[in-house]
Protein backbone atom coordinates (compact mmCIF):
# COMPACT_ATOMS: atom_id res chain seq x y z
CA UNK A 1 0.00 0.00 0.00
CA UNK A 2 2.71 2.64 0.70
CA UNK A 3 4.69 1.70 -2.71
CA UNK A 4 1.10 2.96 -4.53
CA UNK A 5 1.15 6.06 -2.07
CA UNK A 6 4.72 6.13 -3.17
CA UNK A 7 4.33 6.47 -6.81
CA UNK A 8 0.83 8.54 -6.20
CA UNK A 9 3.21 11.45 -5.01
CA UNK A 10 6.18 10.86 -7.25
CA UNK A 11 3.69 11.45 -10.02
CA UNK A 12 1.94 14.35 -8.56
CA UNK A 13 5.14 15.96 -8.39
CA UNK A 14 6.23 15.99 -11.94
CA UNK A 15 2.64 16.97 -13.04
CA UNK A 16 3.22 19.76 -10.38
CA UNK A 17 6.64 20.40 -11.87
CA UNK A 18 5.94 20.12 -15.65
CA UNK A 19 2.82 22.88 -14.76
CA UNK A 20 5.10 25.09 -13.24
CA UNK A 21 7.51 25.15 -15.86
CA UNK A 22 5.16 26.15 -18.92
CA UNK A 23 3.35 28.62 -17.28
CA UNK A 24 4.07 31.61 -14.68
CA UNK A 25 8.31 30.16 -15.03
CA UNK A 26 8.00 31.32 -18.44
CA UNK A 27 6.51 34.74 -18.04
CA UNK A 28 9.03 37.74 -18.21
CA UNK A 29 7.83 39.14 -14.55
CA UNK A 30 4.89 40.26 -12.97
CA UNK A 31 2.53 43.14 -14.26
CA UNK A 32 4.02 46.46 -15.12
CA UNK A 33 1.93 49.63 -15.08
CA UNK A 34 0.75 50.79 -18.96
CA UNK A 35 -0.98 53.25 -21.20
CA UNK A 36 -3.50 51.94 -23.99
CA UNK A 37 -3.07 54.79 -26.59
CA UNK A 38 -4.32 54.85 -30.75
CA UNK A 39 -2.35 53.42 -33.04
CA UNK A 40 -1.42 56.77 -34.25
CA UNK A 41 -3.73 60.10 -34.66
CA UNK A 42 -3.91 61.46 -37.76
CA UNK A 43 -4.64 65.67 -38.65
CA UNK A 44 -6.79 65.89 -41.25
CA UNK A 45 -6.35 68.82 -43.70
CA UNK A 46 -6.76 70.25 -47.14
CA UNK A 47 -4.94 70.28 -49.93
CA UNK A 48 -7.03 73.61 -51.09
CA UNK A 49 -7.85 76.71 -49.27
CA UNK A 50 -11.68 77.57 -49.17
CA UNK A 51 -14.27 78.29 -46.67
CA UNK A 52 -16.21 75.31 -45.03
CA UNK A 53 -19.50 74.76 -46.46
CA UNK A 54 -20.34 71.47 -44.03
CA UNK A 55 -18.87 69.02 -41.26
CA UNK A 56 -20.22 65.91 -41.57
CA UNK A 57 -19.08 64.54 -38.44
CA UNK A 58 -19.24 64.96 -34.84
CA UNK A 59 -16.56 64.33 -32.09
CA UNK A 60 -16.77 60.95 -30.88
CA UNK A 61 -17.90 59.44 -34.25
CA UNK A 62 -16.71 56.74 -36.24
CA UNK A 63 -15.17 56.97 -39.61
CA UNK A 64 -14.26 55.09 -42.18
CA UNK A 65 -11.35 55.59 -44.63
CA UNK A 66 -12.05 57.17 -48.00
CA UNK A 67 -15.47 59.06 -45.85
CA UNK A 68 -15.85 62.37 -46.75
CA UNK A 69 -15.71 64.19 -43.28
CA UNK A 70 -15.67 68.00 -44.54
CA UNK A 71 -16.96 69.49 -47.55
CA UNK A 72 -15.65 73.06 -49.13
CA UNK A 73 -17.72 75.90 -50.89
CA UNK A 74 -17.61 74.33 -54.44
CA UNK A 75 -19.99 76.14 -56.53
CA UNK A 76 -17.45 77.37 -59.31
CA UNK A 77 -15.80 74.27 -59.69
CA UNK A 78 -19.15 72.18 -59.91
CA UNK A 79 -20.00 74.24 -62.74
CA UNK A 80 -16.51 73.77 -64.69
CA UNK A 81 -17.30 69.71 -63.93
CA UNK A 82 -20.96 70.29 -65.64
CA UNK A 83 -19.24 72.38 -68.68
CA UNK A 84 -16.02 70.39 -69.09
CA UNK A 85 -18.32 66.91 -69.65
CA UNK A 86 -20.67 69.14 -71.89
CA UNK A 87 -17.62 69.97 -74.60
CA UNK A 88 -16.66 66.40 -74.00
CA UNK A 89 -20.44 65.08 -75.18
CA UNK A 90 -20.83 67.61 -77.96
CA UNK A 91 -16.99 66.35 -79.23
CA UNK A 92 -18.19 62.61 -78.98
CA UNK A 93 -21.74 63.74 -80.88
CA UNK A 94 -19.57 65.51 -83.53
CA UNK A 95 -17.72 62.59 -84.18
CA UNK A 96 -20.57 60.37 -84.77
CA UNK A 97 -22.20 62.60 -87.17
CA UNK A 98 -19.41 62.60 -89.31
CA UNK A 99 -18.35 58.79 -88.93
CA UNK A 100 -20.53 58.11 -92.50
CA UNK A 101 -18.92 61.64 -94.39
CA UNK A 102 -15.38 59.93 -93.54
CA UNK A 103 -16.89 56.63 -94.97
CA UNK A 104 -18.05 57.47 -97.75
CA UNK A 105 -14.87 60.02 -97.73
CA UNK A 106 -16.57 63.56 -97.85
CA UNK A 107 -13.82 64.33 -94.85
CA UNK A 108 -10.34 63.69 -94.85
CA UNK A 109 -8.49 61.39 -92.08
CA UNK A 110 -6.91 64.95 -91.03
CA UNK A 111 -10.19 66.53 -90.03
CA UNK A 112 -11.54 63.18 -88.27
CA UNK A 113 -7.89 62.84 -86.48
CA UNK A 114 -8.53 66.53 -85.07
CA UNK A 115 -12.27 65.94 -84.17
CA UNK A 116 -10.52 62.62 -82.39
CA UNK A 117 -7.83 64.99 -80.86
CA UNK A 118 -10.67 67.17 -79.89
CA UNK A 119 -12.10 64.28 -77.65
CA UNK A 120 -9.07 63.23 -76.10
CA UNK A 121 -8.47 67.42 -75.31
CA UNK A 122 -11.78 67.62 -73.66
CA UNK A 123 -11.65 64.82 -71.46
CA UNK A 124 -8.53 65.26 -69.89
CA UNK A 125 -9.76 69.19 -69.04
CA UNK A 126 -12.89 66.91 -67.41
CA UNK A 127 -10.47 65.09 -65.46
CA UNK A 128 -8.57 68.04 -64.26
CA UNK A 129 -11.73 69.95 -63.56
CA UNK A 130 -13.20 66.35 -61.78
CA UNK A 131 -9.82 66.56 -59.68
CA UNK A 132 -10.09 69.73 -58.40
CA UNK A 133 -13.40 69.49 -57.40
CA UNK A 134 -12.98 66.05 -55.33
CA UNK A 135 -10.76 68.57 -53.03
CA UNK A 136 -13.10 70.67 -51.80
CA UNK A 137 -14.49 66.77 -50.14
CA UNK A 138 -12.22 66.41 -47.21
CA UNK A 139 -11.93 62.75 -46.38
CA UNK A 140 -10.32 60.55 -43.60
CA UNK A 141 -7.23 58.66 -44.53
CA UNK A 142 -7.60 56.08 -41.81
CA UNK A 143 -10.70 54.05 -39.96
CA UNK A 144 -10.72 55.78 -36.36
CA UNK A 145 -12.93 58.17 -34.12
CA UNK A 146 -12.62 61.83 -34.20
CA UNK A 147 -11.06 62.92 -30.92
CA UNK A 148 -11.12 66.86 -32.21
CA UNK A 149 -12.37 69.62 -34.22
CA UNK A 150 -10.81 72.68 -35.09
CA UNK A 151 -13.44 74.26 -37.92
CA UNK A 152 -16.98 74.73 -38.27
CA UNK A 153 -19.28 75.49 -41.35
CA UNK A 154 -18.25 78.94 -42.33
CA UNK A 155 -14.89 79.14 -41.56
CA UNK A 156 -11.52 79.53 -43.87
CA UNK A 157 -9.46 76.60 -44.52
CA UNK A 158 -5.78 77.24 -44.32
CA UNK A 159 -2.72 74.95 -43.70
CA UNK A 160 -3.85 74.41 -40.29
CA UNK A 161 -5.32 70.78 -39.27
CA UNK A 162 -9.36 70.67 -39.80
CA UNK A 163 -10.01 67.70 -37.12
CA UNK A 164 -7.97 64.85 -35.98
CA UNK A 165 -8.61 61.13 -36.11
CA UNK A 166 -7.70 58.44 -34.05
CA UNK A 167 -6.66 55.01 -35.16
CA UNK A 168 -8.04 52.79 -32.66
CA UNK A 169 -7.77 49.47 -34.02
CA UNK A 170 -5.52 48.20 -33.26
CA UNK A 171 -3.93 49.71 -30.29
CA UNK A 172 -0.61 50.03 -28.85
CA UNK A 173 0.01 49.66 -25.21
CA UNK A 174 3.07 51.70 -23.99
CA UNK A 175 5.61 50.02 -21.00
CA UNK A 176 8.05 51.68 -19.24
CA UNK A 177 10.09 48.18 -17.86
CA UNK A 178 12.93 48.11 -15.23
CA UNK A 179 16.44 47.20 -16.83
CA UNK A 180 16.37 44.16 -14.98
CA UNK A 181 14.28 42.59 -17.10
CA UNK A 182 16.49 43.76 -20.16
CA UNK A 183 16.93 40.96 -22.44
CA UNK A 184 13.52 39.05 -21.43
CA UNK A 185 11.34 40.72 -23.24
CA UNK A 186 11.35 39.97 -26.86
CA UNK A 187 9.93 41.28 -30.09
CA UNK A 188 6.85 38.96 -30.83
CA UNK A 189 6.27 37.78 -27.10
CA UNK A 190 2.77 37.32 -25.94
CA UNK A 191 1.56 39.96 -23.77
CA UNK A 192 -1.65 40.18 -21.61
CA UNK A 193 -3.86 43.59 -21.20
CA UNK A 194 -5.46 44.34 -18.66
CA UNK A 195 -7.29 47.82 -18.43
CA UNK A 196 -8.16 49.84 -15.53
CA UNK A 197 -11.61 49.73 -14.29
CA UNK A 198 -14.56 50.42 -15.14
CA UNK A 199 -13.62 48.63 -18.57
CA UNK A 200 -11.38 45.92 -16.90
CA UNK A 201 -10.89 42.72 -18.52
CA UNK A 202 -7.90 40.36 -19.85
CA UNK A 203 -6.86 41.00 -23.29
CA UNK A 204 -4.33 39.53 -25.27
CA UNK A 205 -1.93 41.33 -27.74
CA UNK A 206 1.66 41.14 -28.92
CA UNK A 207 5.18 42.97 -28.61
CA UNK A 208 6.19 44.69 -31.52
CA UNK A 209 8.82 46.99 -30.06
CA UNK A 210 11.64 46.80 -27.68
CA UNK A 211 13.88 49.92 -27.13
CA UNK A 212 17.12 49.82 -27.77
CA UNK A 213 18.50 52.63 -25.83
CA UNK A 214 17.68 52.42 -21.95
CA UNK A 215 17.15 55.14 -20.12
CA UNK A 216 20.09 56.07 -17.31
CA UNK A 217 18.57 58.51 -14.96
CA UNK A 218 15.47 55.70 -14.64
CA UNK A 219 16.89 52.52 -14.97
CA UNK A 220 14.39 51.91 -17.54
CA UNK A 221 13.44 50.89 -21.31
CA UNK A 222 10.15 51.02 -23.13
CA UNK A 223 8.09 48.07 -24.78
CA UNK A 224 5.28 48.48 -27.32
CA UNK A 225 2.31 45.70 -27.32
CA UNK A 226 0.09 45.69 -30.33
CA UNK A 227 -3.48 45.42 -28.79
CA UNK A 228 -6.33 43.67 -31.43
CA UNK A 229 -9.05 46.03 -31.25
CA UNK A 230 -11.61 45.23 -34.30
CA UNK A 231 -14.81 45.59 -32.85
CA UNK A 232 -13.35 49.11 -31.02
CA UNK A 233 -14.57 47.76 -27.49
CA UNK A 234 -11.62 49.16 -25.69
CA UNK A 235 -11.19 52.94 -25.40
CA UNK A 236 -7.78 55.03 -25.72
CA UNK A 237 -6.16 56.69 -22.83
CA UNK A 238 -6.72 54.03 -20.14
CA UNK A 239 -3.96 52.86 -17.49
CA UNK A 240 -3.81 49.60 -17.50
CA UNK A 241 -1.32 46.38 -16.55
CA UNK A 242 0.22 44.27 -18.21
CA UNK A 243 2.22 40.50 -18.01
CA UNK A 244 4.51 39.08 -21.02
CA UNK A 245 4.26 35.66 -21.45
CA UNK A 246 6.15 33.19 -24.22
Amino acid sequence: MKTHYRVFFFTGAVILLLTCMSGPARSAGDYHECMIEPYREVKIASQVTGIVEEVLVERGDIVKKGQIVVKLRSGVEQANVTQAQANVDFNKRKLERNKKLFEKEHISVHEKDEIETDIKKAEALLQEATEKFEMKNIRSTVDGVVVKRDLNAGEYVGDKPIMTIAQISPLNVEVVVPVRQYGSITKGMGAEVRPESPVGGTYSGRVTIVDKAVDAASGTFGVRVELPNEKLTLPSGLKCRVRFYR
